[in-house]
């Protein structure tokens, strides 16, 4: 056990080229952690704040130097000397701190990049991994390791790409459970395919924010699924048997005037026809197994209906709608507007925050995503040992950019540390 010596924050460049922050700790035996903080440009309304300083002078105002001082000024001085291993108290030390509910004066940036740095500089200190000393420090309670499925952005579209669909993402879940580094070369070979049969049919193979491709001029918002699917034939799989399909609507960035504009098809839907649209996906198009962000972040009875007609048959995954936070996801359970949560560090601000939410949904049976970000994500792999060490059902990540196979080399390293005493979830969250 050792406390905290100093704290110190940095500006960084993040995926996009504009920045973030990285925040380094040291504590009295010397160890030194570092961490680094992803945010999104496709955010929910109810995250966490990222702070930025708003200087149309530097970054077109979109420097991080305030959220740095808040680390080095304000932050710094009140943990040093605390013990580091005491993660909790230190989050609550830090939220107080701020005094503000979604960590707008401090900046929820801040605040998570301390937070993670103190938690790999624990580990490191108890020379021990990170996914290990996660689950010791709260305690988690789980038998077994099991390794998270690829989740693999594909397909982008909506804020990640021009020009091409109107929702945001779709994807591909190698799901035959022999090891996650067979899977993640599964979902690698789909992808090479994609390329192929992509350029054969006269659209671009330029990749967007998160590594996937991004096609301008796609004709209508299903066409996606029948290029992924020709894919995967041709790299030697068959969708619905070795391969997953999930797609991620963003809705709540299609909203006005409540209805949904699609653009490519050139119709406002209302909430009623929107859950029709995607009823008739999920009737017709084969091995699709989550369903993500179907309606707006704030249509709680729009996304009861749909979890109330589709739950059985695919995850209805919450990501605006529940943004990590404990109380949204409470929500959701009591009122079943959805059987799934996509967890991202930077939504709740805190390890303890997003730990505490990821308990409360395995406790629940609902399946557990965690998720990198769209165009403001680092080279920083915390995320995969937090889905480790919760026993997440998928990580959600693309398959090309050093920013994102930074996330499945890592998997496939700690893969190799657990040997026999990990297994990979596989077909465990297949529908039904």
């Amino acid at each position: 056990m050792s406390k905290i010596r100093s704290i110190s924050a940095r500006e960084i460049l993040s995926s996009s080229g504009l920045p973030t922050l990285e925040v380094k700790v040291i504590l009295e035996s010397g160890i030194a952690g570092t961490a680094s903080v992803p945010y999104g440009v496709s955010a929910g309304t109810h995250e966490a704040v990222t702070l930025f300083d708003n200087d149309p002078k530097r970054f077109n105002g979109r420097g991080m130097l305030k959220a740095c001082h808040n680390v080095n000024r304000i932050i710094s001085p009140k943990l040093a000397g605390k013990e580091a291993s005491h993660q909790a108290e230190i989050d609550e030390l830090m939220i107080s701190l701020d005094g503000t509910p979604a960590k707008s004066r401090l900046g929820g940036n801040a605040i998570l990049g301390v937070s993670l740095a103190v938690a790999r500089a624990s580990a490191l200190d108890w020379s021990i991994p990170l996914y290990h000393y996660i689950r010791k420090c709260y305690k988690i309670k789980l038998r077994e390791f099991v390794l998270p499925n690829p989740m693999m952005v594909v397909i982008e579209g909506g804020k990640h790409a021009d020009n091409s669909t109107d929702f945001q993402e779709y994807l591909i879940s190698p799901l035959m459970g022999n090891s996650a580094r067979e899977e993640i070369r599964a979902g690698i070979e789909c992808c090479w395919a994609l390329r192929e049969i992509v350029k054969k049919k006269g659209f671009s193979s330029n990749v967007g924010n998160e590594g996937a491709f991004a096609p301008a001029g796609i004709k209508t918002n299903e066409e996606p699924f029948r290029l992924i699917a020709e894919a995967v034939a041709a790299a030697g799989y068959t969708v619905g048997k070795d391969i997953g399909l999930s797609f991620d609507g963003a809705c709540s960035e299609l909203y006005r005037n409540g209805k949904y504009f699609l653009k490519s098809e050139n119709r406002y839907l209302t909430p009623e026809q929107m859950i029709f649209y995607f009823t008739t996906w999920v009737n017709k198009i084969r091995g699709l197994i989550t369903v993500e962000d179907p309606l707006h972040e704030d249509q709680w009875e729009g996304w009861k209906a749909i979890t109330q007609k589709l739950g059985r048959d695919v995850a209805i995954v919450g990501d605006d709608l529940l943004v990590t936070n404990e109380v949204r996801l409470k929500k959701a359970i009591e009122t079943k507007a959805a059987n799934a949560i996509l967890i991202k560090l930077n939504q709740a601000g805190t390890l303890t925050e997003t730990i505490q939410t990821c308990m409360l949904a395995h406790k629940n049976k609902f399946l557990t995503i965690v998720s990198h970000r769209g165009g403001g994500e680092t080279n920083d792999s915390f995320m995969i040992d937090l889905a480790v060490a919760v026993n997440a059902g998928f990580v959600k990540v693309g398959p090309t950019r050093g920013e994102r196979v930074a996330k499945y080399n890592r998997l496939m390293e700690i893969e190799q540390e657990l040997g026999k005493k990990a297994r990979v979830a596989g077909r465990d969250y297949w529908p039904g």
